[in-house]
């Protein structure tokens, strides 16, 4: 039995799920979640919590159920507290700005990168050096923040560029000056 899978997932108050076959729907104060599940997983609400139960001790199943169980509790939390991912911008004249839906970068280009907001995902700017983004689900948390960090990732020898806030850069000696 998968040690994730078999765990159920607790419903707290003022969140609301609808099981709609495989389709589960979560709606709670921050918003509502959509997501369609595998046809093999069973999924079933029994009292607050809802349970994820698997067909067979197959491969597929077995990787299936564990999975199932985590986005479905990622939904939850999403709904009830949200998610977010912290960026920090390191070097001289990198700086991010917000303009209304849209994120400016001056990350030492000849231009600034824009970045249009999607739905669903809100991003702030704390200070010139620190971006912060929010939302519901965290897959999209995740992706809006690595499409941010892709415009400049951090660079080993001065670790200028775009990481995470927890982010640990590996640094890397300059040249040495030995001679022929």
């Amino acid at each position: 039995m998968s040690r994730i899978g078999k765990l159920p997932v607790a419903i707290p108050a003022g969140v609301d799920v609808k099981l709609n076959g495989q389709e589960v729907t979560v709606k709670g104060p921050k918003g509502t979640l959509t997501q369609k599940f595998h046809p093999d997983m069973v999924i079933e609400r029994e009292g607050d919590a809802i349970v994820v139960k698997r067909p067979s001790d197959l491969k597929k199943h077995k990787a299936l159920h564990g999975l199932t169980r985590s986005l479905i509790n990622n939904m939850v939390i999403g709904v009830t507290e949200g998610y977010s991912k912290t960026l920090e911008i390191n070097g001289v004249g990198y700086r991010a700005q917000k303009q209304g839906k849209k994120l400016i970068l001056t990350l030492g280009f000849s231009h600034p990168v824009e970045i249009e907001e999607p739905e669903g995902i809100t991003i702030e700017v704390q200070a010139q050096n620190q971006i912060i983004v929010k939302g519901t689900d965290k897959q999209a948390v995740g992706e809006v923040a690595a499409k941010i960090r892709e415009k400049r990732p951090p660079e080993p020898y001065k670790g200028k560029g775009i990481k995470y806030a927890n982010e640990v850069i590996l640094r890397k000696e300059g040249k040495t000056g030995v001679k022929k």
